[in-house]
């Protein structure tokens, strides 16, 4: 089963940029999910709500979707 989080590592490669810089983006995409009312983790992210900001994948489904 796949992990509905992504580490800043994964973050990192998935982008090729530096392990710093996938922090701020992590940091930004959780800020948005605690402005929605969600709970975050530091140096993680949804899965789902990464591929819907970066990619527009799963877009219908997220906001149904429960963390």
């Amino acid at each position: 089963m796949e992990n509905k989080f992504m580490r800043v590592e994964e973050v990192a490669t998935e982008l090729d940029v530096s392990v710093s810089y996938a922090y701020k983006i992590i940091k930004q995409l959780n800020d948005e999910l605690k402005a929605k009312g969600f709970v975050t983790i530091s140096g993680r992210v949804n899965r789902q709500y990464f591929n819907e900001r970066l990619y527009g994948v799963g877009k219908e489904n997220f906001n149904n979707a429960c963390i």
